[in-house]
């Protein structure tokens, strides 16, 4: 597991600190209802750096917001409300308290990162968590439909990994999974569709569901966001390459240089970013969220 060195949360008037993970702060205020602060940290190979990325809470927060609302008739979601301590507001949610699913809903409508692992390493067989896909795929390829490819909920610092279908229907029960399945296919292929619409392909994305008292499935945590999903410039797309994005990949390419000095299998933590890579990092995530919602951050 990583030494992810992740900050001590900051203390908020009425609410008491709960749990923190790479980039959110989570706490119980005094009704019950949970109180979500998205951070500016940012994490790469399972490490949170020491740099932060200026503004990337508020813009995780208001794209999550948004989507919300582009998501409401095909799920209900956690946001209670966006009356929030002042301290943190901007980049904080009051939600609802789930029971939270322990499966990572991904659904690839394109074949990269950990699905063109898979896909690989299955030989022959070309298959994604057990879902068959027709042979000569490359990094980049659009699939023939959406696929439902789950994973575990890792500890924090471990990698999640991905499972088949089968083993979701063992742990959460076959109806269950079926729901999260169809609700996770039905989101994304929604997504994709504005996405597209914005010049932007929509590759995958990393969804959260938990269950209501009453056993109502609920979409939390956060949506479509550049930390939850990979997005990339439509006019740019050739498959057979790694695809430009609209997330950390300067992060992560930056890490990788020669420039930064940095091993990866040293385990050690990356350096602190140059004011160069926070601003292009910024910069990109300023302009996913100015191009997905029409909006002027």
């Amino acid at each position: 597991m990583a030494d992810l060195n992740i900050p001590d949360a900051p203390a908020i008037d009425g609410a008491q600190h709960l749990h923190s993970g790479k980039v959110r702060d989570l706490y119980e205020l005094p009704g019950g209802e949970l109180l979500m602060v998205a951070s500016d940290r940012i994490s790469i190979f399972d490490f949170v750096l020491d740099t932060t990325i200026p503004d990337k809470g508020e813009i995780l927060t208001r794209m999550s917001l948004w989507w919300f609302d582009q998501l409401a008739d095909l799920a209900p979601n956690h946001v209670i409300s966006t009356d929030v301590p002042d301290a943190v507001r901007g980049r904080a949610v009051v939600c609802e308290r789930l029971a939270m699913y322990p499966v990572e809903c991904v659904a690839r409508g394109y074949l990269t990162g950990s699905g063109l692992v898979d896909y690989r390493a299955t030989g022959p067989d070309h298959s994604v968590c057990g879902v068959a896909l027709p042979a000569g795929l490359e990094d980049g390829s659009r699939l023939p439909a959406p696929i439902f490819t789950p994973a575990t909920k890792a500890e924090l610092g471990d990698h999640d990994e991905n499972v088949s279908y089968d083993a979701v229907a063992l742990t959460i029960g076959a109806e269950r999974a079926a729901e999260l399945r169809e609700l996770t296919i039905a989101v994304y292929g929604r997504a994709e569709q504005v996405a597209r619409e914005r010049g932007i392909i929509l590759a995958d994305t990393k969804l959260e569901f938990g269950a209501r008292p009453d056993g109502t499935t609920v979409l939390g945590d956060e949506v479509l966001t550049p930390d939850s999903s990979r997005f990339w410039p439509a006019a740019e797309w050739r498959p057979g390459r790694t695809q430009p994005s609209y997330d950390k990949q300067i992060v992560r390419n930056w890490a990788l240089s020669r420039e930064s000095g940095w091993d990866r299998a040293s385990g050690e933590a990356p350096p602190p970013l140059p004011p160069e890579v926070v601003e292009r990092t910024r910069s990109r995530y300023v302009e996913a969220y100015e191009l997905l919602t029409g909006e002027v951050f």
